[in-house]
């Protein structure tokens, strides 16, 4: 099938479970996309290891794994302890991105990523680090969980309520920024909602306030009074107003439309017809995001053309997945300054929207800022790779020679096969005696990362 048909496509084959045929098999390429999807990328040792299983395991052991690990507790890392030490954010940044590079449950990170910019708090309006910290914990822990439930958490989380200006929220003025917000980008979508909606929510949010850095509710400034949202009249509470806001048939359809978008294609947006048997399923599973992504991930649609190299990395994905698949370790302060320039700092989302994501991650100045910024970390002298050098990597993969070279970066780096030309230039400077085998595979990669394949996910 080809992209323009995908507005024909029959939803009962897309979510179907994925089995592997003669015109898509289950190898290393689909592997690596999984992988990337799911993740940050894979070693060529996880990628054998995943094709020798049949794809609905590998699945259901990324889903369940990462659904076990949400409730570990992050405050107890030595390094984030340290990093919050520091009162800085930026630092704190750095202390996510270890996490993502060495996780054992990538897709934990991955939802998290996605939930914080679905739920986008910046650093520059909350001072607090630790605020920031306990909110990025909030995520990663009801991220695979009840949407409901993270729903509710958020409305309570000072580090939301102070990026949205409702730290003390008074029934004389309600604020109208978490009301709005809630409906417009976190459950419902633009056009699901009245101003009068609005207006009536916010109400129901009034005697909220954080106090010592800690939520509380002030039961003199809450507006008891009778209201009007979406339909239902009563004297709601702003626990109420959040439960009628997700009741809303266009929540589960909301949510669903911003997961495919995140796990399978950047364009064009999924049709509703496409949406709804994934958002039955997550109404069906009371909000429940697990089910869902399991579905999604193990799906015919996932594993089609119509998903594979249909996403552009992000800075984020980009960096890590480098890094994960050739098993690095560098200076990640590095790393988030470099992010930070391409415009992909976690903790400083760039509004209440988060990232647009998409093509407006790529123009002539990213792109060549992309290509810079891994330039740098492969000529740190801070950056390993699997302890060694990129030249012994190489070897213990079996990737020495030019052509074998090319083939292993290739499945780990490269969503579709390298156009001729390109490859025939990057067999050439694998072939140059002018420098190092470090060298010469350093400037392989430097020049395969600027390629306009080597973005697509």
């Amino acid at each position: 099938m080809q992209m323009s048909t995908l507005f024909t496509v029959d939803p009962d084959w897309a979510w179907s479970p994925y089995e592997p045929s003669t015109e898509q098999p289950w190898d290393a390429r689909r592997a690596a996309h999984l992988f990337r999807r799911a993740g940050f990328g894979a070693t060529d040792q996880e990628l054998t290891a995943a094709v020798a299983k049949p794809p609905s395991d590998v699945v259901s052991d990324l889903v369940g794994r990462a659904l076990a690990a949400s409730q570990d507790d992050a405050s107890t890392d030595p390094l984030a302890r340290a990093m919050l030490a520091t009162g800085n954010a930026r630092t704190l940044a750095a202390w996510w991105l270890h996490r993502m590079l060495n996780t054992e449950t990538p897709l934990l990170e991955k939802l998290t990523l996605f939930w914080h910019g679905h739920f986008a708090t910046g650093a520059d309006k909350v001072t607090d680090s630790a605020l920031m910290f306990a909110q990025n914990q909030l995520l990663r822990r009801h991220s695979l969980g009840s949407f409901a439930d993270m729903a509710h958490a958020i409305a309570r989380d000072p580090a939301m309520l102070i990026y949205l200006d409702s730290a003390t929220n008074r029934k004389a003025h309600p604020n109208e920024n978490f009301a709005r917000e809630l409906m417009e980008l976190f459950c419902l979508g633009e056009g699901n909602y009245s101003e009068k909606d609005v207006q009536e929510l916010a109400r129901c949010f009034t005697g909220w306030e954080v106090r010592r850095d800690t939520f509380r509710f002030n039961r003199y400034q809450h507006d008891s009074g009778q209201k009007s949202i979406l339909g239902q009249q009563g004297e709601f509470s702003g626990e109420d107003g959040v439960d009628i806001v997700l009741a809303q048939s266009s929540c589960p359809e909301f949510i669903v439309g911003k997961l495919i978008r995140f796990f399978m294609f950047d364009e064009p947006a999924a049709t509703p017809e496409l949406i709804a048997p994934l958002a039955r399923l997550f109404r069906e599973s009371d909000l429940q995001v697990a089910p869902v992504i399991e579905r999604l991930l193990g799906s015919n649609l996932f594993f089609s053309e119509h998903s594979i190299a249909r996403r552009l990395r992000s800075p984020v994905e980009l960096l890590i997945g480098l890094l994960r698949s050739l098993e690095a370790t560098t200076n990640l302060n590095l790393v988030a300054d470099g992010l930070h320039e391409l415009g992909h700092s976690v903790f400083y989302p760039p509004n209440v929207k988060g990232w647009d994501g998409g093509r407006t991650w790529i123009n002539t100045s990213t792109l060549l800022g992309r290509a810079n910024l891994i330039g740098s970390v492969l000529h740190s002298d801070k950056t390993r790779f699997a302890g060694g050098d990129l030249a012994a990597l190489a070897a213990q993969n079996n990737a020495t020679q030019p052509e074998a070279l090319l083939d292993w970066l290739e499945r780990l780096l490269v969503a579709v096969p390298l156009p001729t030309a390109a490859r025939q230039s990057l067999l050439e400077s694998a072939s140059s005696s002018a420098a190092s085998q470090n060298d010469r595979l350093a400037t392989v990669l430097h020049t395969l990362s600027a390629l306009p394949v080597f973005q697509l996910a």
